[in-house]
């Protein structure tokens, strides 16, 4: 049996962006006992705005094949 990838959506009521981002990564973080959450492809986007993705993680390649969970545009390498 095969697998296909899924986007799930939830909206939420926040203040801003930043706080929709916040949101984001505590929803993830909560979820991520599930095996099955890829929470590095975590995005917000508003409401009216649906096509317009703002990273929620980092999601940089690193050597080991596994990939950044730092917040999105955090300074420093990974």
């Amino acid at each position: 049996m095969s697998t296909e990838r899924f986007v799930v959506h939830l909206p939420v009521v926040a203040d801003n962006l930043d706080t929709a981002r916040r949101y984001a990564r505590l929803i993830t973080r909560a979820v991520s006992f599930l095996g099955n959450i890829d929470r590095t492809e975590t995005t917000v986007s508003y409401e009216d705005d649906q096509g317009v993705h703002h990273r929620i993680f980092c999601d940089r390649l690193l050597g080991n094949g596994r990939r950044c969970t730092g917040r999105a545009g955090h300074p420093g390498d990974c």
